[in-house]
């Protein structure tokens, strides 16, 4: 009964996981493990192997318990590959929902310092974490939101397209922003009509694109969205109506001005 509560307690994540002993410190806990498993799969080639090769301990940092820091020492085997043509002599096996490669984390405080670290970054972050039990540093969280996968991409309905300097005067690039959620949508190498109409051909679903007054713009979005309204943006009208604001005031001083008249 108390094997079973220790099991469920803490590796009920995995089935191929059993706890032997747990031990408490002033400040930590540790919890002795063995994998179970009759057999692994090659991660190169996929073949299942039987032959074990050698065993060692893993010590895995998991979520904190009471206050203290919990570790998990877990005994995993070495197998050997039974593919003679895979370029992995050995492999060691991994407890699905507890281990991943190189880890010296749980999958599961894993994920919860992902979403700490994304909802904190990086100094906030570590200490909330040595709160918990957990001591990670800034570096290592920001680490973990660059390790994340970029999300898929999503064809905005309102498209912003503009040009930014790489090298001003020199280089110029394309940004496109998703006006509704104001977030970038990507980057193309060039202001080109070619690049741009290529990146819309290929996402289709633009409905509004909101541009400057760019001739090359508004042929590459007549010919990769042809169904796509074009809209001005709120700075390039402002720009305008300021540019002919000042001409226009200009033009009046030159005409007061008496040296300007020749007289």
């Amino acid at each position: 009964m108390a094997d079973d509560l220790l099991q469920d307690l803490w590796l009920h994540q995995t089935a191929d996981v059993a706890v032997n002993t747990l031990t408490i410190h002033a400040d930590h806990v540790t919890v002795h493990a063995a994998t179970t498993g009759a057999e692994a799969g090659c991660p190169s080639c996929g073949t299942v192997s039987t032959r074990v090769h050698s065993s060692y301990l893993r010590r895995l940092d998991d979520s904190a318990a009471g206050g203290r820091r919990v570790v998990v020492e877990l005994r995993v085997r070495r197998f050997r590959c039974r593919e003679r043509a895979c370029p992995r002599a050995t492999f060691v096996e991994q407890a699905a929902g507890l281990t991943f490669r190189h880890g010296r984390r749980s999958q599961g405080l894993q994920a919860a310092l992902q979403q700490l670290a994304l909802a904190l970054a990086g100094r906030a972050g570590s200490r909330l974490a040595e709160s918990f039990a957990v001591p990670v540093s800034r570096s290592t969280l920001l680490r973990l939101i660059r390790a994340l996968p970029d999300p898929a991409p999503v064809v905005p309905r309102v498209l912003g397209i503009d040009e930014f300097a790489l090298r001003k005067g020199h280089v110029y690039a394309t940004i496109l922003v998703d006006i509704e959620s104001r977030r970038p949508v990507d980057l193309l190498p060039d202001r080109t009509v070619a690049t741009v109409r290529s990146w819309l051909a290929d996402h289709p679903g633009v409905k509004v694109v909101c541009r400057d007054r760019s001739a090359s713009y508004a042929e590459a979005v007549r010919l990769g969205a042809p169904d796509a309204i074009h809209v001005a943006d709120r700075f390039h009208l402002w720009q305008v109506r300021r540019e002919a604001l000042i001409d226009r005031v200009e033009v009046r001083g030159l005409r007061r001005c008496p040296v300007a008249a020749g007289r």
